[in-house]
């Protein structure tokens, strides 16, 4: 079977476009801090001609480990609440705004599967950080529709949540 490439749906193109366009008005950067979607955010960021002007860097942080040394996630964070929720979220977007000297951050954390029996396949964590503004958290429980839907819906979020931010 073959896979299909979230990054090359025109839509999901002309949005990530119309949101660096935004950043690059505005003069603001981003940075990204994804898990499940292991850099796809930042893959269709960094694919669109110009976005050295707002992409600041995106971090890979798949394992627990990584998301302690590389975003200063808590390891009681962690322990505590589990990679995929919430807190987590929020502590690996306003990690990475911390350590990259952007103006806004997102980050994603979630289970796009299959995975461990009690692992919610679909479940994702998203938050977005900006700076002067409070953290904002969306959860989404896509169901198992297959782990290139669900890094595709995760696109779609994060574009909407950047939208909604940059409105």
């Amino acid at each position: 079977m073959q896979k299909s490439d979230p990054l090359s749906q025109p839509d999901i193109a002309d949005r990530a476009k119309s949101v660096l366009e935004k950043l690059c008005a505005r003069d603001i950067h981003i940075a990204t801090a994804e898990s499940c979607t292991g850099g796809l955010v930042a893959a269709l960021l960094t694919d669109i001609e110009g976005c050295s002007h707002a992409f600041e860097r995106g971090f890979v942080s798949y394992t627990d480990q990584s998301k302690h040394q590389l975003l200063g996630v808590d390891r009681a964070l962690l322990d505590a609440c589990g990679a995929v929720s919430r807190p987590v979220a929020i502590a690996m977007a306003e990690g990475v705004m911390a350590r990259s000297g952007a103006q806004i951050a997102v980050s994603t954390t979630g289970f796009a599967g299959p995975g461990r029996p009690e692992d919610e396949e679909g479940l994702v964590h998203f938050a977005l950080a900006r700076e002067g503004c409070n953290t904002v958290h969306r959860a989404e429980s896509f169901g198992a529709i297959g782990r290139d839907a669900i890094r595709q819906r995760c696109l779609e979020t994060i574009l909407d949540m950047l939208e909604e931010s940059l409105t």
